[in-house]
């Protein structure tokens, strides 16, 4: 069992990018958050963001609106001074216990995962809220991922048992093909982030998931 009283809820996972000019990244986020989506992930890409915590605030305040949890991108220290919902490490971290002593006890904690297993079984041992794998796809966002194969997340869906999301290069068009993997939702960037109405991007990729749920 999760050590998290509110699990995370299945759906579009979005993760942002906060290096996109600040109003525009707002205005979209404001677009997106008339929609249910399960959580957004701020990326952290910030070496050309001059004040990331203001930045960090403002997206969680918007969301918070909406009571969307808000997870910071690997660095888990920001949960010390913003009151984000958690935090999701792209590898495996190698002082869990004493970041868990740090921040708030029921943080959501997510894991990006690969093919190997052996990190699956670390996010259940260890009790991860939630694991994503990347990359489904080949994608320019995700490529520092390898490519996953559907093997791994048969096996994975029955070593882990809280939520499991898929990542990288899924567009609306090859949703139909991870139709016989058991996952709880995608993670999406650019094919929400930057469609001119992402609000609408994110209806078409739900329609895609209803089919093949």
């Amino acid at each position: 069992m999760s050590p998290h009283t509110q699990p995370i809820a299945s759906g579009i996972y979005l993760v942002i990018d906060p290096a996109m000019a600040e109003p525009i990244l707002l205005e979209k986020l404001q677009v997106i958050l008339t929609r249910n989506i399960a959580a957004v992930q701020i990326w952290d890409n910030f070496d050309e963001v001059a004040n990331k915590l203001a930045l960090i605030k403002k997206i969680h305040t918007l969301c918070a609106a909406k009571q969307v949890p808000v997870l910071i991108n690997n660095q888990w220290e920001i949960l010390k001074t913003v009151a984000l919902e958690g935090v999701h490490f792209d590898k495996t971290p190698l002082n869990i216990d004493v970041i868990r002593k740090e921040i708030t006890p029921n943080a959501l904690m997510g894991l990006t995962c690969g093919n190997d297993l052996d990190v699956v079984h670390w996010a259940a041992h260890h009790q991860m809220d939630y694991i994503s794998f990347c990359s489904m796809f080949p994608s320019s966002s995700a490529d520092n991922c390898e490519i996953i194969s559907h093997e791994t997340i048969k096996k994975a869906a029955q070593i882990f048992k809280q939520p499991l999301f898929l990542a990288g290069g899924i567009h609306p068009e090859n949703i139909k093909a991870l139709k016989t993997l058991d996952f709880d939702g995608i993670a999406v960037i650019s094919g929400i982030m930057n469609a001119e109405h992402p609000d609408e991007a994110i209806d078409t990729y739900t329609n895609h998931l209803k089919t093949i749920a």
